[in-house]
């Protein structure tokens, strides 16, 4: 079987995806990881947690694809049911798995847990099905052929999920007759809109190769620009639209795959032994957040000041009370002040500070709402400048964390030249100084 060939279908279970209590965001996990097989996903449905409509949809969905994943539903609650629904449709009694228990076991004991009633029922699993591991939960994944579909059964917890398609995939490929040949480049961009990237191609390369398809998933703060090939024999238009791409946005490209900006600074900090630390008034942490979610940050940060009120940036970190009062706590003066103290309180390398006025209220005539003052650098060589992201106050948090992080970045590459973010979002000719 070709992976042209092969159907596959979603079937998303869950009362709260149909209330908007959580977001989907699993079905375009397992998209993207079927992708690498060259499998596309033909149909995805969400119900609620109702088993007469899910043994409906499932019953329809095995008759038609060939695989089928069931994502929800694994776990401990009486409203968790696709065990039950997958024994309705393949016509099979519910039965203790005896590995699905030892797993059970395993997993309380790790937590110093009794295993209780609740837990047990994740036990509880269609006869025949065979098992797929689960290396942070209590649910196992299990899966079972009906009709000759094959039917996967995966947690709906994203970290869970994560954790089980490296294998899925992997049996996946073993099924496949004919190898995929799809190759798909993701580069990680920040400072760029999608129109503005997709306008600049097409002005510079109007000729772009149609084998190459180009795509685009915008993020915030990130925005990923995506070349995909069918067959390996046009990796090499591949490789030369790739350095298309480079020459034509240059230092707004962070990395491949799945680069952080986070996991970018630390890793070129890392290389040089140097270190980095925050002092942080608008954002509130949001920037020594997104370095700490990366595994091993220690290394290379060092410290985090969420310096909110005015006397805290003096008392902490030292900054002038007079320029407080004279400049305000949206200045020049102040946000350098806050990134020296912090590199002598912390004794690290480079710093990252910022101060604005994130809204809704609080802006004036000379500073609305959306201003900004961003420091970055090294006691040696710390730089300034004052921006304007007049945008939702979570968004403004996001954007101005990653534009800190994206001039560290610059300054330990020994970039230059600016962004064009930053000739974007200057600020009002009524606020200039």
């Amino acid at each position: 079987m070709t992976d042209q060939q092969f159907r596959v279908q979603l079937l998303l279970t869950g009362s709260e995806l149909m209330s908007g209590d959580t977001l989907d965001s699993n079905s375009a996990l397992i998209a993207q990881r079927l992708l690498e097989l060259g499998i596309s996903v033909e149909r995805k449905v969400a119900l609620g947690d109702q088993q007469a409509l899910l043994v409906k949809e499932l019953s329809a969905m095995a008759q038609d694809a060939d695989l089928v994943i069931v994502n929800g539903g694994l776990g401990p609650t009486v409203d968790d049911l696709t065990a039950q629904v997958l024994a309705e449709v393949a016509g099979v009694a519910i039965e203790e798995h005896p590995e699905a228990m030892k797993h059970l076991h395993r997993w309380c004991a790790q937590r110093n847990i009794e295993l209780n009633q609740a837990n047990y029922q994740q036990a509880l699993l269609p006869a025949g099905c065979s098992l797929i591991d689960n290396p942070i939960g209590s649910a196992v994944g299990f899966e079972l052929s009906v009709n000759g579909c094959r039917i996967i059964c995966t947690p709906g917890v994203p970290s869970e999920l994560t954790g089980m398609l490296d294998d899925i995939v992997a049996s996946l490929r073993k099924q496949l007759l004919r190898p995929c040949e799809k190759q798909i480049l993701r580069l990680q961009t920040f400072g760029l809109g999608e129109s503005t990237a997709q306008q600049m191609i097409a002005d510079t390369y109007p000729d772009w190769p149609a084998e190459v398809e180009l795509g685009f998933r915008a993020g915030a703060p990130q925005m990923e620009i995506k070349l995909s090939i069918e067959h390996s024999s046009d990796q090499a238009t591949l490789a030369r639209c790739r350095e298309q791409l480079e020459q034509l946005f240059g230092d707004h490209i962070i990395g491949e795959g799945d680069a952080l900006l986070a996991s970018t600074v630390l890793q070129l900090l890392r290389e040089r032994g140097q270190t980095l630390c925050t002092a942080e008034s608008c954002t509130g942490g949001l920037i020594a957040s997104m370095l700490t979610r990366i595994p091993g940050s220690s290394d290379a940060f060092h410290a985090g000041f969420v310096t909110y009120d005015n006397h805290i940036k003096s008392a902490v970190l030292g900054v002038n009370e007079q320029d407080l009062e004279e400049q305000g706590a949206v200045s020049e003066t102040v946000v350098r002040q806050m990134a020296l103290g912090a590199m002598q309180r912390s004794a690290a390398d480079y710093a990252i500070a910022v101060s604005g006025i994130a809204g809704p209220g609080g802006g004036s005539k000379d500073k609305p709402v959306g201003t900004v003052w961003l420091a970055w650098g090294s006691q040696s060589k710390l730089q300034a400048l004052q921006l304007y992201w007049p945008v939702e106050r979570g968004l403004f948090q996001t954007m101005l964390a990653a534009a800190g992080l994206d001039m560290i970045r610059r300054q330990l590459l020994g970039i230059s030249t600016e962004p064009r973010y930053f000739s974007q979002r200057q600020a009002p000719r009524a606020s200039a100084r």
